[in-house]
């Protein structure tokens, strides 16, 4: 890499650790749904396949997402919008989701984790921003089998994405009733619970692939797990401050819309990678 890629790679590294951080905090989503894209985008000007930049791209965000989660869920229990109980309930299911969706993610071709990126920020674009406000409202509940299939779906999808399960799992709690902030704040929690058994096996199935950029271990890249870390952490705790000010219809929108603006982005870097 000369010079002036590096210089790009840390540029959008920085401006994704900040944005990353303040979406963790406000939307509980980890912050992958915006390092993934710009890692991408860094990347591609390595001249790496598509394929393999997604695959790191993927395990480098879910390193982050390690810690940037603890710091998000940190500030969401201090305002007591972290459900305990649900945590209980849903971590061991959303753990084997999460072991299956990084081995998959890890040996499948590249091109196949942008489509999954792309279609399910679509679909809960869609949700969050078409949903009336009173969708949802009344709680909903389901025996313990169906809620373990919700934790396996989301733990494998986020794992598969780079995400900490605030994407998926947002959405899925406010439809079953819980308020927006508490759905956030869980979320938050959870993607610690994603995070750091995804990075593990994405770093492990990554250690024999080849064309990685320096200072990578397997598909982690240590440096921009360096620069990300600090900012996403710092700026969780911005974001947790926003969340519990502004209107929880306003919330929603702001999820969806930045959900449906990298959707579309993520769909375009697909055909492009396809040859269309």
């Amino acid at each position: 890499m000369d010079f002036g890629t590096i210089a790009t790679l840390l540029a959008i590294a920085v401006s994704a650790g900040v944005a990353g951080g303040i979406l963790a905090g406000l939307l509980g989503v980890g912050g992958g749904i915006v390092i993934v894209p710009a890692l991408y985008f860094a990347l591609s000007f390595t001249g790496m396949e598509p394929g393999l930049t997604m695959q790191l791209s993927v395990g480098t965000s879910l390193a982050t997402i390690v810690f940037t989660s603890l710091s998000s869920a940190r500030g969401h229990y201090r305002r007591g919008a972290i459900d305990t109980a649900l945590l209980k309930l849903w971590a061991p299911s959303i753990l084997v989701g999460v072991v299956l969706g990084s081995f998959t993610g890890g040996l499948i071709d590249g091109r196949i984790l942008i489509a999954v990126f792309a279609i399910v920020a679509a679909v809960v674009a869609a949700d969050m921003i078409l949903r009336r406000p009173g969708d949802g409202a009344a709680p909903r509940s389901f025996s313990k089998p169906v809620w373990a299939g919700f934790g396996v779906f989301a733990g494998a999808v986020s794992s598969m994405m780079g995400i900490g399960g605030g994407t998926v799992c947002v959405p899925l709690l406010n439809f079953l009733g819980y308020d927006i902030r508490r759905a956030v704040g869980t979320s938050a929690a959870i993607g610690f619970i994603i995070g750091l058994p995804g990075a593990i096996i994405y770093l492990l199935t990554g250690l024999d692939a080849e064309g990685l950029p320096p200072f990578s271990v397997g598909y982690i890249n240590l440096v921009a797990v360096a620069v990300i870390i600090p900012l996403t952490t710092t700026f969780a705790r911005v974001g947790v401050r926003i969340a519990h000010t502004i209107p929880q219809r306003a919330l929603r929108l702001a999820f969806g819309l930045f959900l449906a603006i990298t959707s579309a982005r993520m769909f375009w870097d697909l055909a492009k990678a396809m040859g269309w």
